[in-house]
Formats: C-alpha cells, structure tokens, sequence
C-alpha cells in the first residue's frame, strides 16, 4: 500500500476510502411475503423476500429442526445490457449457484435450527439493478427479511422461541488504485487490483471470507487493513438492520 495513498485516493464515487455507499432498507415492500427487505447499497438494488412453510426437505422430516435456504437472480436489464433469464437457458449458471449457496450457509449461521421447529423459511434475493455487492447486498438484505418473517411465526404462534441468535451482514472491499477501499462498486470492481467479500456475525465472528488478488497478490498489510474496513463497515451495517427491523 503506498504511503499516504488512502488520503490522496479519488475514488470513482467520491467516498473516503471507509465510506459505505448510502445504505437503505426498507422493509415490509411486498403484500405476501412472511418477511421483505428492499435494500440499497447506492446503485445496487436487491428485492429480498423470506417465505414460510411447514414443510422442511425430506432428508430433515422428523429430526424437529427447520431449514433456512437461499435463492438468488438477477432480472434481464439489472446491469448496463440485457441478461437473457436463466430460466430461458433451461439452467442456472455457475456464479448463481455458488452465490445462493453463500446466502444460504451465511442465514443458517445465525439460526438455531432446532428452535425454528420444523419450519423452512426460503429467502428469495433478486437483483433489480447491479453496480457491484449484490451478494453482500443479498445476504444483509435477506437476513433482514428472515428476521421479519421470524417476528410474523412467533407473533401467529408458529414459534415460541426466537430462533435467532445474531445477526449476519456482509460487505466487500478491495484495492482500488493500491489502496484498500470499503464497499466496493462496479467501476472499482472492474478496474482494482483485489477483492474481498466479508460475511460477519454481530458477535464479532467471521462467517465467510471470499478473497482474489485480480491484477496482483495482496500483501499482508493491506489484507489486515482490508479486513479492518470489513468489520467497520459491518458494524455500520448491523446498527442500519436493526434501525429496520425495529
């Protein structure tokens, strides 16, 4: 990391370097859902719904635990061209999978799963407009989501218990111009020498640590700073879900 270089770094948004982009979520957006977050890191818009129902996946019947799982899309014209539906493809591609399955194991990290009782709570995340951190987005958003349709279970006395037992948020960094910058948008993403996406608990845990040296290897020194602004960003992110969630 140059010296000084956090102090004189223009970044394409006009951010200090361990600034987030303007956060909202807004809950309560949609009529059926048990539970629905709008959330909004700048540009990226995700849409993140939770759905209940009393049947958990046949490998679970009868163990007295619920399920938590993700799905994750991106609708055609979220990005700068138009996407062709993967439905259309007849197949999901390969980063949609891997990223639904982040959002997945992120969410069950902070359930207790004998608590939900046999319960599945499906948290749909679908991209309406991408400018980079819509798997950070999807996963901050989704958790809000999950936690209002939890309050809906327990206040219809599908549960008694809360079965939640943190919180979970997540947030990317990189380097952009050699200097480790908080929450990362496209035109960083595109043109920066590394990323990282951060999935955190609110006790301070680390749930999953995604990290790729784009144009060269990170050095120790900036992946400390890096990890630095991830858990300063996701304490600003913590304090907004539970703003949200009331």
């Amino acid at each position: 990391m140059k010296e000084n270089s956090a102090m004189t770094l223009v970044r394409p948004s006009g951010r200090a370097a361990d600034q987030l982009r303007e956060i909202s979520l807004e809950t309560g957006v949609t009529r059926y859902a048990e539970g629905s977050c709008l959330v909004k890191f700048g540009h990226t818009h995700v849409l993140c719904t939770a759905s209940w129902t009393d049947k958990v996946p046949g490998w679970m019947r009868g163990t007295g635990k619920g399920w938590v799982t993700g799905e994750y899309g991106m609708l055609p014209r979220a990005t700068h061209t138009r996407g062709r539906r993967e439905a259309t493809a007849g197949k999901q591609s390969g980063r949609t999978q891997e990223i639904q399955r982040l959002i997945g194991r992120s969410l069950r990290s902070v359930i207790d799963l004998e608590a939900l009782g046999e319960n599945q709570i499906t948290v749909d995340c679908d991209v309406i407009q991408a400018d980079g951190g819509t798997r950070t987005a999807s996963i901050t958003g989704g958790y809000v989501a999950l936690a209002m349709a939890i309050k809906y279970l327990k206040a219809e006395g599908v549960i008694t218990t809360d079965p939640i037992t943190k919180q979970a948020a997540a947030i990317s960094v990189g380097l952009y111009q050699d200097t480790p910058v908080l929450d990362v948008d496209y035109p960083e993403d595109s043109k920066g020498e590394a990323d990282m996406n951060v999935v955190m608990s609110s006790d301070g845990g680390f749930i999953e640590v995604q990290g790729t040296g784009e144009e060269r290897p990170m050095t120790r020194t900036e992946l400390d700073e890096m990890m630095r602004l991830a858990e300063k960003g996701c304490k600003e992110l913590f304090e907004a879900q539970r703003r949200a969630i009331g």
